[in-house]
């Protein structure tokens, strides 16, 4: 297919091709194979042709889109759930579940395009006889950034990948996307994105607003290609989910470039949780269970297993402690989503473990060669984790630490040393939470999820959620990855002034002064984990 003059006036503008890169790239081929480099000059172009034409489709229109996505993956049966559990040793149970969430995302994000206050209109009406001076009309939207490179996480194939909450909320504020795939399922990814293109078929929309790049490999390909994503001056926006070292990788390359960009990279936590004294001497049995059980999820491979547990020495903690060992010791060991995580878990465990005054108090098992791992519970005094900061770093993996405090005041200081986080719970009686007030109003700073007597591990897709939270949680505590508000991660607001009506956005024709957004009435959700 031969570029556009609007394509060929954007590649001038951008960067100088050689004719053999050009002849060598279809501009429909939406699959990009992961060691063509040259074609990511070509790929971000694309996608920024196609956003100059997709951020002006109707609303109607976009929702017609996203919800024609979800019956394609719908569609895909359960071949894509039979691959998903083969590339990354989930249970088809679980892997159906989340395609379930993903697909009801995109709807959700189609609700909201329709429903089309998300876009925040505000309308200030022009007073010609308004005293000393004019009041000239000025109204304001939000509106798209442009192209979003999504970067595909390893534990969600679906929720979190190609067709997940960052892909499904760029789509809906008008966004174009390039995904590009996580390894650890490559061709899950491959099947979803051919699930996308068919609905870009079906609804006539620009080419190039979905595309695809294949990563079959953890090389340094790999990463090359991450980085000339990120710094194309194409690329307006990133998402990615993953690790702290990924994630801080990614927000650097960004600031390298020219015209810096935002990055909103959720780099996981160790979701510290609080048991205050009275619910402890309570429950310690029901609150062992419901731990141990969140530990364990999903193999602790969620960015919200809790892998912190603190609480003031007592008979009630040693009952606790007992139970809680009882539990975990019950647990069967199972695959990783990938020997890379395995490997990953295997060693900071054994590190975390060598530590002076660390004491590993389930029962030792040995940890195989393969995807296989067990469960793990360590247990160290306060003063000992306060002077080793490699304590407070993330084990990705069916692991907790229980510090151990002596008072109050020391539990406090455990609870505040720690640098952001996703979630932070606390556990407690209604007792207890009056006669702490002041502690629990100490942590509000801490996380974008506080979390009281329930355990970390479940994220409901709402208006209300909170998937985010301060670094090194995330790079920009103010949004979310998770819910409907996720979507402001992808605009910016839009003054008009004096603007003739012809000109304006439909969203805009509207002489109501200040027209308030509201949040759109969500479906709910029961049930998912991050």
């Amino acid at each position: 297919m031969k570029e556009s003059a609007c394509s060929l006036m954007i590649s001038r503008s951008l960067r100088k091709f050689t004719d053999e890169t050009k002849n060598s790239y279809k501009m429909n081929e939406t699959i990009l194979p992961h060691t063509d480099l040259q074609n990511i000059d070509e790929t971000m172009l694309s996608s920024l042709e196609a956003f100059s034409q997709y951020r002006n489709v109707s609303a109607e229109k976009k929702a017609e889109f996203l919800e024609a996505i979800a019956i394609e993956i719908e569609s895909l049966g359960d071949e894509v759930i039979n691959i998903a559990s083969r590339e990354t040793n989930l249970p088809e149970g679980r892997l159906t579940g989340e395609r379930g969430r993903t697909c009801m995302q995109l709807r959700l994000f189609a609700d909201m395009v329709k429903e089309g206050s998300w876009v925040e209109a505000s309308v200030d009406t022009a007073d010609a006889g308004r005293k000393p001076l004019p009041k000239a009309d000025i109204r304001k939207m939000l509106i798209p950034l442009g192209p979003v490179v999504v970067f595909g996480s390893s534990n969600f194939p679906f929720a979190f990948s190609t067709a997940g909450g960052d892909t499904a909320s760029a789509l809906a504020t008008g966004c174009s996307v390039v995904v590009k795939a996580h390894p650890g399922h490559s061709e899950t990814s491959k099947l979803v994105a051919g699930a996308i293109r068919k609905a870009i078929e079906k609804c006539n929309m620009p080419t190039g607003v979905f595309q695809h790049i294949d990563a079959s490999g953890f090389g340094a390909e790999s990463f090359e290609i991450g980085k000339q994503l990120v710094q194309h001056p194409a690329t307006a926006a990133v998402a990615f989910t993953g690790s702290l070292s990924g994630g801080k990788a990614l927000y650097g390359y960004a600031h390298e470039r020219q015209v810096p960009i935002p990055v909103f990279a959720e780099m996981g936590s160790i979701n510290p949780v609080v048991f205050l004294p009275e619910t402890l001497k309570k429950n310690p049995d029901s609150l062992a269970k419901m731990y141990a059980g969140s530990i364990t999820l999903g193999m602790g491979q969620f960015c919200t297993n809790p892998g912190l547990m603190i609480a003031i020495e007592s008979e009630s903690l040693t009952a606790f402690q007992q139970k809680l060992v009882t539990e975990i010791s019950a647990f069967q060991s199972a695959k990783m989503l990938h020997d890379g995580i395995q490997q990953n878990y295997t060693e900071k465990l054994r590190k975390a473990l060598e530590q002076k005054g660390v004491d590993l108090i389930t029962a030792a098992k040995e940890q195989s060669n393969g995807p296989d791992s067990d469960a793990s519970i360590a247990s160290v005094n306060a003063d000992t984790f306060l002077k080793n900061p490699l304590l407070r770093e993330e084990i990705f993996g069916p692991f907790s630490l229980i510090v151990k405090c002596q008072n109050e005041e020391e539990l406090k200081q455990v609870w505040l040393s720690l640098p952001g986080q996703l979630t932070t719970c606390v556990m407690g009686t209604d007792e207890d939470f009056l006669q702490h007030k002041e502690l629990i109003n100490s942590a509000f700073q801490l996380a974008g999820r506080i979390i009281f007597n329930q355990a970390p591990t479940g994220v409901e897709v709402c208006a209300s959620m909170i998937h985010g939270g301060p670094y090194p949680a995330t790079t920009d505590s103010r949004f979310t990855s998770v819910g409907t508000t996720a979507a402001k991660r992808w605009v910016r607001p839009l003054c008009f002034q004096n603007c003739p009506e012809f000109l304006l956005p439909a969203e805009l024709k509207n002489a109501n002064p200040k027209k308030i957004w509201r949040i759109v009435n969500e479906k709910m959700y029961n049930g998912d984990v991050a």
